[in-house]
């Protein structure tokens, strides 16, 4: 066999490794089971606000059977850090307001140097729309060595300790979340020991850049923190998901967060590793009931996220950089590219094994893009989209070697510190 029917078999004998040895990664099972209130309104288009705009009431007559829910319900402190989320805002807030928790809760938004008037926009809706109580509060500027997200959590963490909650929900801007989110997210806590529950957000899927990148940025997320791993009794994998996390306050403290991780771009996996080290037990799911309503409608958006943290994600190393590199061209790119050389040059061997091998990667990803409703005619563009995953990835590499590193909201961190893999 030639050199291109050797490359192809490997990247054959690579996805059946993936499929059968990487915690099943690309099935889409992992879920907060409901519990016995239900689970709220039918959900209606993908990445539509809850209630459709703010304030609206939600339909509460879709119901499941599920668990028991706890008879005594702890204090909850939600945590929103915001940096000129004016836009989004209106959806999310009103969201978080309305939730339906049967217990002591209150929301605590952290306005982090927004110049477009966010805070006061909280302060508004708020007003408009009543529910769970609204604190707005302002850290000032970082100090050196934080993040801006984590200086923001950093302040909000403080007020929200001194009301004594036995839940923190850290939650982004952006996230909206149905009525009984917080619900669910403190039953399954509660019921099964949890430290720290975190659900991958549905992210908006409209524009055909969206439909293109963003199913595939939660297969490759999934497939590099497989969430069976993560859940398991004895993990093999720590993770969490940033826009959505239950976090146990006395683990938290226990943890010494955020501080441990003060200086985290990727400062979920870094939460969810700090509270590992602290002896805490986690759980990382998909959201059927909390959506992201940012827009990414075009290509540059979607790669300023990706490239923002990619190279954080390889602990800014030169050699992890060239192996994933080599790893993306030999398990996605190899595939169509044997298929169709090796067709054309009647070379079986390799069109074979090119065929075959992208064969399972698009059938991998079927589940993913039926979680995010979206048409399976995408499932074999998937090496198109991990071609642009790559050279994000290497233009992340650039960003930090010509000192520019990761650029967020108007902050740029030169230097910053990957995510401890302790």
């Amino acid at each position: 066999m030639d050199t291109l029917a050797w490359l192809a078999f490997a990247s054959l004998a690579a996805w059946a490794w993936l499929l059968l040895g990487q915690g099943f990664f690309w099935r889409t099972d992992q879920r907060l089971p409901p519990t016995t209130r239900g689970m709220g309104r039918a959900r209606g288009e993908q990445g539509a606000p809850i209630g459709g705009h703010a304030c609206e009431e939600p339909d509460t007559s879709t119901l499941r059977h599920a668990r028991e829910e706890p008879t005594v319900w702890p204090r909850v402190v939600v945590v929103v850090p915001a940096r000129d989320e004016a836009g989004v805002l209106p959806l999310s807030l009103p969201s978080l307001l309305a939730q339906d928790y049967p217990g002591v809760a209150e929301v605590i938004l952290v306005d982090d140097g927004s110049t477009d008037g966010t805070g006061a926009l909280a302060v508004e809706l708020a007003g408009r729309c009543g529910g769970l109580p609204l604190t707005v509060a302002s850290p000032g500027e970082p100090e050196p060595g934080w993040t801006g997200k984590l200086w923001a959590l950093r302040h909000g963490m403080a007020l929200a300790r001194a009301r004594g909650p036995e839940f923190l929900l850290l939650t982004d801007a952006d996230i909206a979340h149905e009525p009984d989110s917080l619900r669910l997210l403190v039953s399954a806590a509660m019921e099964n020991d949890l430290d720290l529950v975190s659900q991958m957000a549905r992210l908006r899927v409209e524009s055909m850049w969206e439909r293109l990148v963003v199913p595939a940025f939660v297969y490759f997320f999934a497939q590099l923190y497989p969430f069976r791993w993560i859940n398991r009794a004895r993990p093999r994998a720590t993770a969490a998901a940033g826009g959505c996390v239950l976090l146990r306050t006395e683990t938290a403290v226990a943890a010494g967060v955020p501080e441990s991780i003060r200086q985290a771009v990727i400062d979920d996996v870094s939460l969810a590793r700090a509270v590992r080290r602290a002896g805490g037990r986690i759980w990382l799911g998909l959201a059927e009931r909390v959506d992201s309503v940012r827009p990414y409608p075009g290509l540059g958006e979607l790669w300023r996220m990706v490239a923002r943290s990619a190279y954080a994600q390889l602990r800014h190393s030169p050699p992890l950089l060239l192996g994933t590199v080599a790893g993306l061209v030999v398990v996605y790119l190899v595939p169509p590219v044997a298929l169709v050389a090796g067709a054309a040059a009647g070379n079986a061997p390799a069109a074979w094994a090119g065929g075959a091998a992208w064969a399972a990667m698009a059938g991998s990803y079927v589940p993913m893009l039926r979680h995010y409703r979206q048409p399976l005619w995408l499932a074999p563009l998937l090496p198109f989209t991990a071609f642009l995953y790559l050279l994000m990835t290497v233009d992340s590499a650039v960003r930090h070697h010509r000192g520019r590193g990761a650029a967020w909201k108007g902050r740029t961190y030169a230097r910053p510190e990957a995510a401890p893999d302790r």
